[in-house]
């Protein structure tokens, strides 16, 4: 019973919370003592949207406000009549001043590296203004609507300046889900999922590519090389699960370094260098291994000590930076902390696998040695005893 209350008591306080949101989204009261017949308080960000919309002559008054701004803050709403996300956003966009004025202008968003350039836009808007007011900042204007719609895509982001200017802005959840539908005749609005579409499916197919090859099937296959072959019932089996398991790692992880790529080239200004300089020299290195094991010399060859060395040294590397650069890629993707947790799980599965295989591992060679040691000092007793005999004699 007393769970029951509690969870009541709960969804009570969310109601109220949500209500109060809501509330304030629609008395709140501007500076230009401006009344909208709509809002829309939007989902990411602490941003609403007020409007009054005039079917007579397919225009809309609109004021977006984004609360708790910093004053190195800019600020942008847009519509995109093409598709969803930022590419092709028709933006009004707010960046501050050094006296702590605030400059509007309109934006036509042609690209990923955009610094929100002033343009005109696909359909006229006849006036804009922006202001900051107690830490709030509204954009003000009028859009004559295009081709007599009234439901759109709509998009908004808040980012950094820098002496004045947008720059990017972060690639957390709240800014890659900035987007949704709006209707200014319904007054509905709707939130949309990711920005960006495709190009979002593309960070998490690089990831998850990236993740499985580089972060997981490179140690499992170095760990099989290693442990593996102290059983003699094993060998040569060791070396070809070694092979198959690295090779795959390997095509895998081209193919999570070609996305890496793509999106590279797809996104120009947005730059993450230790993550692409790791990944630079991790698929070298890989590559260096793949010509390592055309050119491995036979067992009993003078250089096979030094390709050993080579070997191993460059393997032993390449997990390493494997490890770095999946936190790396995870931290710029920024998923549920659930996922980060999962690749934390495999890596200390793996690690307790190794720890357990390595006192195995070592049990077994010096349970060798010791038994060899044994066999040789039994085989010369043997000999000096027949030396002894024979002398006698």
């Amino acid at each position: 019973m007393g769970k029951i209350l509690s969870v009541l008591f709960c969804i009570l306080i969310f109601n109220l919370a949500n209500s109060s949101y809501a509330q304030n989204c629609n008395t709140f009261t501007f500076s230009t003592n401006t009344i909208y017949a709509t809002c829309v308080p939007l989902p990411v960000l602490n941003s609403n949207l007020h409007w009054n919309y005039h079917p007579s002559n397919g225009t809309v008054d609109v004021a977006f406000r984004h609360t708790g701004s910093d004053t190195s803050q800019w600020v942008a709403w847009a519509l995109n009549l093409g598709s969803p996300g930022m590419l092709g956003a028709q933006a009004l966009v707010a960046v501050p001043n050094s006296d702590g004025t605030i400059r509007a202008y309109t934006s036509s968003v042609t690209g990923y590296g955009t610094t929100l350039q002033p343009s005109t836009l696909s359909f006229a808007v006849p006036n804009i203004t922006a202001v900051r007011v107690a830490g709030d900042v509204v954009i003000y204007a009028t859009l004559v609507l295009p081709t007599g719609g009234t439901r759109f895509n709509q998009v908004w982001q808040v980012g950094p300046t820098n002496n004045g200017a947008p720059i990017i802005h972060a690639f957390n959840s709240e800014n890659r889900n900035s987007l949704g539908s709006v209707d200014f005749s319904t007054g509905e609005a709707g939130a949309g999922g990711s920005v960006g579409g495709s190009r979002i499916r593309r960070r998490n197919t690089h990831g998850v590519l990236n993740a499985v090859s580089w972060g997981v099937l490179m140690p499992m296959g170095a760990m099989a090389a290693r442990y593996l072959k102290v059983f003699n019932v094993a060998n040569p089996a060791w070396f070809y699960i070694h092979v198959a398991t690295q090779s795959s790692a390997y095509i895998v992880g081209v193919a999570g370094w070609a996305t890496g790529l793509k999106l590279g080239s797809d996104s120009i200004g947005i730059t993450h260098e230790s993550h692409r300089n790791i990944g630079i020299i991790l698929f070298s290195f890989a590559t260096l291994q793949v010509f390592a094991l055309l050119l491995r010399p036979k067992p009993d060859h003078k250089f096979r000590f030094y390709w050993n060395i080579y070997h191993h040294s460059l393997g032993y590397s390449i997990i390493i930076l494997s490890i770095i650069n999946v936190y790396e890629g995870l931290d710029i993707l920024d998923p549920e902390k659930k996922w980060k947790n999962a690749y934390s799980g495999i890596l200390i599965s793996l690690g307790v696998i190794t720890v357990i295989m390595e006192a195995l591992t070592w049990g077994i060679v010096l349970k060798r040695k010791k038994e060899e040691k044994k066999t040789h000092a039994g085989t010369n007793g043997s000999f000096g005893a027949n030396g002894q005999g024979q002398s006698a004699a």
